[in-house]
């Protein structure tokens, strides 16, 4: 077990090396050089830089902004639990950006999946959002809450 763990370490990082290169050329402001950066690590599955990526889809930065593509990024990371990416997929389907029509109850289902991730923001969100929605819709999210959250965050 503790050789597997040394094993996965050592993989994990260049990854590891490549994303934090690649949020010091954000920083920067180098974002087309940020994406090239991201770009392996976030093709591999890697959750931070799929949201990253996500980020400048929907922000425009290095990218032609494309809040279809930013959408679908931000997705890729929330399925594999990122707390921030979950709270963005959130925020889509609430104001409907770069879908056909805002989904308050996908809203808030995504709002409260980032809330038990640890995203501070997502508690507000989620409060505010439910201000908007009807009881059925509400009893819906819990249902997809439900779903998500056994494989999302089983321990939680």
């Amino acid at each position: 077990m503790r050789k597997s763990l040394a094993v996965l370490a050592v993989l994990a990082a260049p990854a590891f090396a490549e994303i934090e290169e690649a949020r010091d050329l954000m920083e920067q402001g180098r974002f087309a050089e940020a994406r090239e950066a991201f770009w392996p690590a976030a093709r591999s599955g890697n959750a931070d830089a799929e949201e990253l990526i996500g980020v400048m889809y929907a922000l425009g930065l290095g990218v032609e902004q494309d809040y279809v593509r930013a959408f679908e990024w931000y997705l890729r990371s929330a399925m594999k639990g990122h707390p921030g990416a979950q709270s963005g997929v959130g925020w889509y389907y609430e104001v409907g950006l770069g879908m056909p029509a805002p989904d308050l109850t996908r809203a808030y289902m995504w709002y409260v999946l980032s809330a038990i991730g640890g995203d501070p923001d997502a508690a507000i969100s989620q409060e505010e959002v439910v201000k908007k929605m009807s009881a059925e819709q509400i009893e819906k999210a819990h249902v997809l809450i439900d779903d998500y959250r056994v494989w999302m965050y089983p321990f939680r």
